[in-house]
C-alpha cells in the first residue's frame, strides 16, 4: 500500500498510526503540502479531485478519506479494531468516526490558522473546538462509568484512532487540554498501546507527566 503523506498532517498520521498498530507496511510517498501545495498539483488532483491528503493506494483501490482508510486497514488485517460487532458497539464506532470529522474541521482548522497562518475565524474555530472537546470528555466519562476506557468499547477501535490526533494536537491551535482529565487519561491509554508511533507534537507515553488517577464514578 502507498500512502501519500505529510509528516505534520494529523489525518496522515492517523493512517500511519493505524498501520503501525496493525502491522501493515506502508510505502510512504512524501507530499510537499507546505509551502509547495503539491496536493493541489496535477498528479495528486488526478488521484483526489478534492485536493486533500492523505491518499491511500492499494492496487486499483484509491481512498481519499482517512476514516475509510482506517476501516479498510482494520477490515483487511485486524477486524477486532472495528469493535465487537454488536449493533450498539458498531453504532458507537460509527458515531465517533463521524464525530472525528468535526475535530478535523474545528481543532484542525484552528491549528492550521495558528501554525500555517491559514485564513479562518479563529475565535469561532476555537469555540467549536472547545464544544467538541467537552462532548468527547462527557462521552468518555460515560464510558468509564460503564467500565470502558475507550470511546466505543472496552478496547481501542478505529474510532479512537480517528479522534486521537487532532485532540492531542489541540494546544497547537490555542486550545489547552488541562480542563479535560478524562481525555488526558484516554490519550495516555492510546499512547501506551504496543507499536504506538509518534509524530511531531505527539510524544511517547514516557515523555508525559503523570496524570492523577480517576476512578469510575468520579467526576
Amino acid at each position: 500500500m502507498k500512502l501519500y503523506d505529510y509528516v505534520l498532517s494529523p489525518s496522515c498520521y492517523k493512517v500511519r498510526l493505524m498501520a503501525a498498530l496493525t502491522g501493515v507496511k506502508l510505502e510512504l510517498r512524501p507530499v510537499d503540502f507546505h509551502p509547495g501545495a503539491e496536493h493541489r498539483g496535477p498528479e495528486l488532483m488526478a488521484l483526489n479531485p478534492a485536493g486533500s491528503i492523505p491518499i491511500l493506494e492499494d492496487g486499483d483501490l484509491i481512498l481519499t478519506e482517512s476514516a475509510a482508510m482506517l476501516v479498510y486497514l482494520a477490515t483487511k488485517v485486524a477486524p477486532a479494531w472495528l469493535g465487537s460487532g454488536t449493533p450498539a458497539e458498531t453504532a458507537r464506532v460509527q458515531q465517533w468516526l463521524s464525530f472525528s470529522h468535526r475535530l478535523t474541521v474545528n481543532l484542525g482548522g484552528a491549528r492550521l490558522h495558528e501554525m500555517l497562518l491559514r485564513p479562518g475565524d479563529i475565535d469561532a474555530l476555537q469555540t467549536q473546538g472547545i464544544a467538541a472537546l467537552r462532548e468527547l470528555e462527557a462521552g468518555l466519562v460515560e464510558q468509564r462509568l460503564r467500565g470502558m476506557g475507550f470511546v466505543a468499547s472496552n478496547r481501542p477501535t478505529v474510532a479512537d484512532i480517528a479522534c486521537f490526533p487532532y485532540v492531542a494536537l489541540a494546544p497547537d491551535g490555542g486550545i489547552p487540554l488541562d480542563p479535560y482529565p478524562t481525555i488526558r487519561l484516554w490519550s495516555r491509554a492510546i499512547r501506551s498501546l504496543e507499536n504506538f508511533i509518534e509524530m511531531p507534537g505527539i510524544h511517547r507515553l514516557h515523555e508525559l507527566k503523570p496524570e492523577p488517577q480517576i476512578e469510575p464514578g468520579e467526576a
